[in-house]
């Protein structure tokens, strides 16, 4: 059950919409289900020669008495407004069990508590099936305002008990740090159009897709009109600075012709000019000349980052925590911007939905994961996707999300945890898709007989509780390969696998020789890296990587501009 208060001061045009037919017809018997006082209160839907004016003055009664002591002053905002709606599924309730929902509601949100006499006037209007609008007049019959602070957050507390009493779908409590939603005009006006999300959710993503990848504010603004996106800046009248900005999606106008603008906040709170710019580094940063000697090194350090993110959702650090969840959603957008593989889809819909878990109550200490923003932007212009390197990154995201979700449960962050647990199945959908193909691979490539006997030895000797299930593993074979490979990078193999199978537990692992392959796969060769020292020793770079413009990570290539998805 979703109620979604707001305000406004015109109640005689929401009564005309509350009792018309719709925007699209779609009201059907039209009527009060509970008021203020049922006997006194006129419904145009039960009663033909009722009028709309009549009702309206009726309501609009204690406020007109208002303004008459103010001297002609409206209170601002005098009309208070809530829709609840129940849960797709749920089972139609009766106009006896709405007329309760909505009393309950008006007392937990200070409107009209129960018994109180001097109470807002109100009603409950029902014109379909599976919600109700509830309607009031913020002006009790004393002239005082009602107490309605947080009145949006006790309304969905009152939801939780109501679903539990009434054996409805049961959803998650929310912290008042979700985006803004969709106005039904909005969702309206995408139908007509034949488009797939409203102009607001089209341009949430963008903007964070956009923000994941570049450097700077000014890149933000660049690579968001380079898509056809509209900006508007509002600048401080003495410094000329960006004091916020509205963003507007190409082609969508209001009747008059005109952008339909939304503020960075409102498409979502981290979303704003002062939260972007904590997550964006400054200028001087983002000059300074970058030396990539080997094209995986972005996929690698974004890999032991990821890793590190682990480590700290274990930790006591809140803030540190939920700064890494802040990256990691950043994260999840460079690396479907640097896929390119079928799987890609998956990742995008990780990322998306991640965008709930990425943020919550808890302040976030951006600093602390500084690593994982700066190798998930560096990730986002990589040049190449490196197989097996590839999906070890996407395995390490399996995890985090999974510790993710895990993290806000333990917190009572609901919505948070149930996006997360949806990124989480997006990210295993997208593993299944790639992971088989180059482990088969590795299988194909395992050394000889010989060679893999000795690795056997090495399971044994340094994991000796978990050496019957890995040499049973199906991926064994792909192991092997893998374990050769580190080899030859200059690993020992039995070091190799006792300090990699004691970074996590592999109990609860279904396939612990695949765990050991990814976290030993996404190793740096050793010798490569000597070599890259003695090279930068001598102060000649092995290779100069320049950036790519801002303009073209994945995120913001052609065929994703169109909102028509």
């Amino acid at each position: 059950m979703v109620p979604d208060v707001s305000t406004g001061s015109d109640s005689r045009g929401l009564i005309v919409y509350l009792f018309g037919p719709g925007r699209r017809d779609e009201h059907t018997d039209p009527h009060i289900v509970a008021a203020w006082d049922m006997a006194g209160a006129p419904d145009p839907g039960r009663n033909p020669a009722a009028t709309y004016s009549q009702l309206a003055k009726r309501l609009d009664h204690h406020v007109d008495l208002r303004t008459r002591e103010l001297g002609g002053k409206k209170p601002p905002q005098h009309v208070w407004h809530c829709p609840v709606r129940t849960a797709p599924g749920d089972r139609y309730l009766t106009d006896a069990e709405w007329a309760e929902v909505a009393r309950r509601i008006v007392h937990a949100t200070g409107i009209a508590l129960e018994g109180d006499e001097k109470a807002c006037r109100w009603i409950a209007v029902r014109h379909a099936d599976d919600h109700i609008h509830i309607m009031a007049t913020t002006v009790r019959a004393d002239g005082r305002r009602p107490r309605t602070n947080r009145d949006g957050q006790r309304a969905q507390a009152e939801c939780r008990k109501i679903e539990a009493e009434f054996g409805l779908r049961r959803l998650k409590s929310g912290d008042l740090t979700a985006p803004r939603t969709p106005t039904g005009a909005e969702r309206a006006k995408t139908e007509r159009q034949g488009q797939t999300v409203t102009a607001r959710q089209w341009l949430r993503e963008q903007a964070y897709a956009v923000a994941a990848a570049v450097r700077t504010e000014a890149d933000y603004f660049t690579v968001l009109q380079s898509l056809g996106i509209k900006v508007k800046t509002r600048l401080g009248s003495e410094t000329g600075d960006v004091m916020g900005y509205s963003l507007a999606a190409p082609g969508d106008t209001n009747a008059a012709g005109e952008p339909v603008w939304y503020g960075g906040s409102k498409l979502a709170p981290d979303l704003s000019i002062n939260r972007l710019r904590e997550l964006l580094p400054d200028q001087e940063m983002a000059d300074h000349p970058r030396y990539v000697a080997d094209p995986t090194d972005p996929w690698r350090r974004t890999t032991i980052a990821i890793h590190t993110a682990r480590t700290v959702l274990d930790s006591d650090d809140d803030a540190a925590a939920q700064g890494h969840l802040a990256a990691f959603g950043d994260a999840l957008y460079n690396i479907a911007s640097a896929t390119t593989g079928p799987h890609r889809a998956e990742l995008r819909a990780a990322a998306m939905a991640f965008n709930r878990a990425r943020r919550s109550a808890t302040r976030a200490d951006h600093q602390a994961a500084t690593a994982l923003r700066k190798a998930a932007k560096e990730l986002a212009y990589a040049s190449n996707e490196p197989g097996g390197l590839a999906i070890a990154l996407l395995f390490a995201t399996m995890h985090l999300a999974r510790a993710a979700a895990k993290w806000h449960e333990q917190r009572g962050h609901e919505q948070q945890a149930a996006a997360a647990e949806e990124a989480l199945r997006h990210l295993q959908a997208g593993y299944q898709q790639a992971a088989p193909p180059v482990l088969a691979d590795l299988a194909r490539r395992a050394p000889r007989a010989a060679t893999a006997r000795r690795f056997e030895q090495d399971v044994c000797a340094a994991l000796p509780d978990h050496a019957d299930r890995i040499l049973a593993d199906p991926t064994w074979t792909a192991l092997t390969t893998t374990l050769a490979q580190a080899e030859t990078a200059g690993y020992n193999p039995r070091h190799l696998l006792a300090e990699v199978g004691t970074q996590r537990e592999l109990d609860s692992a279904e396939h612990p020789a695949e765990v050991l392959n990814w976290r030993i796969a996404a190793r740096p060769n050793r010798r490569t890296q000597a070599a890259r020292s003695r090279s930068t020793t001598s102060g000649t770079p092995s290779m100069s990587a320049t950036p790519r413009p801002p303009a073209t990570p994945a995120a913001t290539r052609p065929e994703e501009r169109s909102r028509h998805r």
